[in-house]
């Protein structure tokens, strides 16, 4: 018979993205894998008639005490809040859905719904758990789910990508803005950003980053020559949130990490991570699962 640590190590990336997904920080997603395990090893089995379903159920309740808590800290945080990026396995890359789902840009889609609509959206649309399912998880009845999961769905289809680019697009619009800025282009750069570029940096209030979005390609362009303008820096393409990123190291130390949405050849979207502490755990490979 398997025993409670054998279920739980069994279900253990299953349930660390579900929280992953629902909070947008892999530190809060291994605190709620913490407790997690810690109720899951004083339930007794005999009367758990799905394990997966009890644990996703567990996770799913944490993660939504920790979203609720964390909505009154990110008040007072300094800028624009992005996720934590993770680096993924290149199987998260091969299956769209997972990808679509983890990537920076949906991510930061999923931070403008409120804790519940979050959790139904990811439940059913990510997890494909059912109604029931979900209803139990959130406390609510199948049919306000339903409500839940609808508007959620409205919520997020006005605000996503409008079409997710083929891999060899978005890797040939990546390799362009790196040449760009790489070798201080300012027209190939122009050519590789669409009009109506945004970029979002999140410094966390401990390194420099703009406070608040920029807004267009005039200014996204400005604001590029002027930080990488007689900066040292070593950077590379690694697999973040199931996507290629820009990994940038300065005086040997990881100091940004870049991930950009593409649309129709251009980048429409940059999500710039520089907050120390989301950088911290970019160093291993996480597996990331549905």
């Amino acid at each position: 018979m398997t025993t409670s640590t054998d279920v739980f190590v069994e279900h253990r990336n299953l349930l660390f993205t579900v929280a992953y997904e629902m909070l947008g920080s892999a530190a809060d997603a291994e605190d709620v894998l913490q407790e997690t395990w810690l109720r899951w090893a004083e339930v007794d089995r005999d009367k758990v008639r799905d394990d997966r379903a009890y644990l996703v159920r567990i996770t799913t309740r944490l993660a939504l005490n920790r979203m609720r808590a964390n909505a009154r800290r990110r008040e007072s945080y300094v800028g624009p809040w992005l996720p934590e990026p993770l680096l993924t396995t290149p199987d998260v890359a091969e299956d769209v859905e997972l990808a679509d789902s983890v990537s920076l840009a949906m991510l930061t889609v999923l931070e403008t719904l409120g804790p519940t609509e979050r959790a139904v959206f990811v439940l059913r649309e990510v997890f494909d758990l059912t109604y029931d399912e979900i209803a139990v998880a959130v406390d609510k009845t199948p049919a306000a789910v339903r409500q839940v999961a609808h508007r959620a769905r409205a919520h997020v289809e006005e605000r996503r990508p409008r079409r997710e680019p083929s891999p060899s697009e978005h890797e040939r619009a990546l390799q362009g803005f790196l040449t760009a800025v790489a070798t201080g282009d300012v027209q190939g750069l122009m050519d590789v950003l669409a009009p109506d570029v945004v970029l979002v940096t999140d410094g966390g209030g401990v390194k420099k980053a703009a406070l608040r979005p920029i807004l267009g390609r005039d200014k996204v362009v400005r604001f590029l020559d002027a930080v990488t303008d007689g900066i040292d820096a070593v950077v590379d393409v690694v697999v973040v949130n199931g996507a290629p990123a820009l990994r940038v190291v300065v005086d040997g130390e990881l100091d940004t990490v870049a991930s950009m949405v593409v649309e129709d050849g251009l980048v429409t979207g940059l999500y710039v991570v520089r907050n120390p502490a989301k950088l911290a755990r970019l160093d291993a490979v996480v597996t990331l699962t549905r």
